[in-house]
């Protein structure tokens, strides 16, 4: 009873209780975990500028929209090559002493999956374009504009980045748009998201709950590959930029309908452009080395060029993979 009684030792001891319990259940577990976790060889750490851009990325509330987590489902087969894996997050480290934001991978998906956007969408214009004005890129996006990550300025100055915005999404009264340091920052660290790949593919689990794709056609009976569909891959690899119609974005990106490159009978500099990017015209933004980003196969360019030269109008000859190949070995 006196140990009930007497106030200070019952709650000294609860407070010991507590302490013990806590170190024992949650701190020494945690740093166990933390030593015992490594990342993936191939995983590269964030440069200053993408850990700056993360900064950015949490205080603008991007985090409230979109995740950072390839779940083991197949409907999460569209965000990565293979679902997350603990060692994915094991090189994020506190953001400071107080502060513990190293892994963003989020709760709400209202907006994509960003875990492999940096292979995805590795064009820096497509991001900040798409930061200044989402509707300008995607006509249905709910995403709201950050144009405060921007600037006007009648004369580019040394170092300047302009975006090339697209007529009827700019209010800059005939002035430029140029990218502050801290939009370049936070293009960086989404630039950077980008899952490693595993020393041995054939360890990565598989997506749950797979759906086996239609494999003939009904009207014709012959059988199809889902991963040589030519629309799907364009849809993935160039639509963003180019558009569902291959009209591009007047004054951003070019238009694949019409083009004399694509339209070309040798197709020798189209597929050069796919592989090792292009930026030979001004009023354009730069087009990355999606080819060689994307460690696209020959059948894979086969089908993306043979759907663009199909398409919208356009009407050239077919492109085999054995000919893509064998242009992409005289291009190294």
């Amino acid at each position: 009873m006196d140990f009930i009684n007497d106030h200070k030792k019952l709650f000294l001891t609860a407070f010991a209780l507590f302490a013990f319990l806590t170190i024992m259940v949650a701190i020494i577990p945690a740093i166990q975990n933390q030593n015992n976790n490594s990342t993936l060889p191939g995983a590269e750490s964030l440069s200053e500028d993408a850990l700056a851009g993360k900064a950015v990325y949490l205080s603008n509330g991007c985090v409230a929209c979109h995740t950072q987590q390839v779940r083991n489902v197949a409907m999460d087969e569209v965000w990565g090559s293979r679902p997350s894996l603990a060692a994915d997050y094991a090189g994020n480290k506190r953001t400071d002493f107080w502060r513990n934001t190293a892994t963003l991978m989020g709760t709400e998906r209202t907006g994509p999956d960003l875990t492999n956007i940096g292979n995805r969408q590795p064009s820096v214009d497509w991001h900040l374009l798409h930061l200044y004005q989402p509707r300008s890129v995607v006509a249905q996006s709910i995403m709201p504009a950050y144009p405060w990550l921007f600037e006007t300025k009648s004369k580019l100055e040394k170092g300047d980045v302009e975006i090339k915005v697209p007529e009827g999404f700019s209010d800059s009264d005939g002035n430029k748009i140029v990218a502050t340091k801290e939009a370049l920052q936070l293009v960086a660290y989404l630039k950077a998201l980008k899952q490693a790949k595993l020393y041995d593919e054939n360890l990565a689990p598989d997506f749950l709950y797979r759906k086996e794709p239609e494999l003939s056609d009904a009207s014709s009976g012959e059988k199809k590959d889902k991963a040589l569909n030519g629309k799907a891959l364009y849809s993935m690899q160039c639509q963003t930029c180019h558009q569902l119609n291959g009209e591009g974005l007047k004054g951003a990106f070019p238009p694949l309908k019409g083009s004399p490159v694509v339209l070309d009978d040798n197709p020798e500099k189209l597929i050069d452009i796919i592989m090792n990017g292009y930026d030979a015209r001004e009023e354009y933004g730069v087009m990355p080395a999606v080819g060689k980003n994307g460690n696209l196969k020959p059948e894979e360019i086969s089908a993306i060029i043979n759907h663009e030269r199909s398409s919208w109008g356009n009407n050239a000859r077919k492109v085999s993979p054995e000919e893509v190949k064998k242009i992409i070995e005289s291009l190294k």
